[in-house]
């Protein structure tokens, strides 16, 4: 019997974010206390950028994009917002999708596997992934369970489990 085996990998669907975006927005645009603030939330070439006329509504603007995100199953790991910054008489957030797995953090949950996991499980870092392998599929099951009890600082997905 051939090994089984499933890949680890930190993707966020694009259109999701976008969804969530427009989400925001749209209740931005709509809610009373958000009214004469200058508030905004858009796309900002790869970043989002929100914007107010106070420190209070950016983060309040930030805080309604995180709860889009949250109803549409997205990770708020995958989301790295700065911290409020002043510019002229507007506060400004920007924010990045974080996508991928980094070198460093694939080690990271290689070695979790590896000290952890169960014997005969192997894993190998392929580009921005990562490639579980082992004879028994009861083992995989195991590492995924290991996985999603661990504090990690980044979002995880398991695909491709064959």
């Amino acid at each position: 019997m051939a090994d089984s085996s499933f890949d680890i990998v930190s993707k966020v669907e694009r259109q999701e974010v976008d969804n969530a975006l427009n989400q925001a927005a749209k209740e931005v645009s709509q809610r009373y206390d958000f009214k004469g603030v200058g508030a905004s939330i858009a796309w900002s070439g790869e970043k989002i950028l929100m914007q107010a006329n106070s420190e209070e509504r950016v983060k309040a603007i930030l805080d309604v994009f995180q709860s889009k995100l949250i109803k549409r199953g997205i990770s708020l790991k995958a989301l790295d917002a700065d911290e409020p910054q002043l510019s002229g008489k507007e506060y400004k957030i920007f924010a990045s999708i974080q996508e991928g797995i980094s070198q460093e953090n694939a080690k990271k949950v290689a070695k979790i596997i590896r000290d952890e996991g169960p014997k005969g499980v192997k894993a190998q870092v392929q580009g921005e992934e990562l490639r579980v392998t082992s004879k028994s599929r009861d083992d995989l099951q195991a590492v995924i369970a290991l996985l999603k009890a661990q504090d990690l600082d980044f979002a995880l997905q398991f695909v491709n489990y064959r």
